[in-house]
């Protein structure tokens, strides 16, 4: 096992800038920290990330898939007979989608930063149990209150599976937590094609069953499946890099240790709450947060709203909830070809401002074109290039900012933030059947993050040249302080464009 005095060296290398490629790279270069030590052996490297894609990510990623399932199983509800038997007018609708969002911001901090000190088992477990159970007693609703208060309930739960990604961040080195993340990601795509698919044959086949109509039997089903799987994360989730139960040798331990204090994970570090603020002082904070805010805007209104959408094209409630299976395709295609683009290249910027630019053409033809076979492949590009802005925007806010305390907060700020934002989308998909305004709204919030991604990349161009020019002797006093203190401040580390 790697001591403890190993770690401390390990912690604080000098990061460096890659000049051939003109690219900053927010990486760390451990072989020039400990002075020309041996090279990590590409083989057990390779072999440590094989086990942790098959192991852990899967188990991560499923506890994802749950959480997407019940976000976007009101929408499937909502065309599988709830809207009627409930009397929701369009306004009620929006205002129980918007519910959900109002708990997950207020417990979306807590959520993320304490994933450490309660340990990711317990906490996922946790929530899935409560999440499971309330999604379940949603089949006793019979007025909008109790939708209203249930959806809330449902929020509190899912908000404290949302530090994952920053789970995530624990494993994996800065080069490949992007396309970890997209795959992590994609799991919410996958779960709305799968609610798709549930509600289309539990309304083919048990609509009126017992004497419930079709939406409450999606309501069972969907809350019963994450209250299973709770106990699997349990035994299957290792709380930390350092505390890896089964399935790795000690020597395959020891790397996985090596390879989170590279990303500036060390279990020396602890949360520290009179820091957490601090972040918000952050000029790219700002910046990357208006970019999170537009795709969240776009992928919350399209997750809630897709099924009723497809049906304003002219298909009947049945149809729609099979054809928005084939638009979550699309969206999961899309999330791992925009991620493997920006992993491969490193151009951060560049990918998820190209994906913006497909968002905003599939708004327009989708506003601008009549004919429904088109406003269908309009919606499948949206989907194609929207849902990706997520993984790309948070994998290049994780290279954005180090320390644990710093990077936990930004995350959770981010989520925060961009879900007060969500509500807002809510509230504009109240025009059915066609959604103008809301559709307009999200081309316009498209068209504010490609602006930003642009910003946020002339900032960071100016915050690496102002570090490059810094005198030697003030960078001397800048580093006594470690980079757990300073974060991304510190003056060896450079941003990732």
């Amino acid at each position: 096992m790697t001591s403890k005095t190993e770690m401390q060296q390990v912690e604080e290398p000098v990061e460096h800038l890659d000049t051939s490629t003109g690219i900053e790279k927010s990486g760390i270069d451990t072989t020039a920290h400990h002075g020309g030590g041996p090279p990590v052996d590409p083989a057990l490297d390779r072999r440590v990330r094989w086990k942790l894609d098959f192991y852990i990510l899967p188990v991560l990623s499923s506890v994802y898939f749950f959480a997407s399932m019940g976000r976007s199983d009101l929408a499937n509800a909502k065309v599988a007979g709830m809207q009627l038997e409930l009397g929701l007018s369009a306004q009620a609708y929006s205002n129980a989608a918007t519910m959900f969002l109002v708990s997950y911001v207020v417990f979306q901090l807590p959520g993320t930063l304490l994933v450490r000190r309660i340990g990711a088992p317990w906490q996922f477990f946790g929530a899935m149990v409560l999440w499971g159970l309330f999604t379940a007693l949603s089949v006793v609703i019979h007025t909008t209150a109790a939708l209203l208060a249930m959806r809330f309930l449902i929020g509190v739960a899912e908000a404290f599976v949302q530090g994952a990604v920053f789970y995530l961040s624990f494993f994996y080195t800065y080069n490949e937590i992007a396309t970890r993340g997209a795959i992590f990601f994609s799991t919410s795509t996958i779960a709305g094609a799968f609610n798709g698919l549930i509600a289309y044959g539990i309304a083919k086949n048990l609509n009126g069953a017992h004497g419930w109509l079709a939406w409450r039997w999606i309501f069972l089903i969907e809350g019963i499946l994450p209250i299973a799987f709770a106990f699997m994360v349990l035994v299957l989730l290792p709380p930390s890099p350092y505390h890896i139960r089964f399935g790795f040798t000690e020597e395959e331990k020891a790397h996985v240790i090596a390879r989170s204090a590279s990303a500036h994970n060390v279990a020396e570090y602890k949360l520290q709450w009179l820091r957490v603020p601090h972040v918000l002082l952050s000029p790219h904070f700002w910046l990357l947060t208006v970019i999170s805010s537009a795709g969240h805007f776009c992928v919350s209104s399209l997750s809630n709203f897709l099924p009723s959408i497809i049906a304003s094209f002219g298909y009947t409630s049945i149809d729609a909830q099979l054809f928005s299976v084939i638009v979550y395709a699309c969206a999961a295609v899309g999330v791992i070809f925009w991620a493997r683009i920006a992993d491969t290249t490193n151009a951060r910027s560049v990918t998820l401002g190209v994906s913006i630019i497909v968002s905003i053409i599939g708004y327009a033809i989708l506003i601008g074109v009549s004919n429904h076979k088109v406003q269908f492949f309009a919606t499948c590009l949206v989907a194609f290039s929207v849902y990706p802005n997520i993984t790309l925007q948070l994998s290049w806010a994780t290279l954005s900012f180090a320390g644990y305390t710093r990077r936990g907060a930004s995350l959770a700020f981010f989520n925060i933030i961009s879900q007060c934002v969500s509500i807002g989308a809510n509230q504009a998909y109240n025009d059915p059947p066609y959604y103008r305004k809301g559709q307009s709204a999200s081309l316009g919030m498209c068209v504010a993050g490609l602006v930003f991604t642009i910003l946020t990349r002339l900032y960071m161009q100016y915050a690496n040249k102002k570090k490059l020019e810094m005198p030697e002797d003030e960078k001397a006093v800048l580093r006594v302080k470690g980079i757990e203190e300073l974060g991304d401040r510190h003056p060896d580390f450079f941003y990732t464009l």
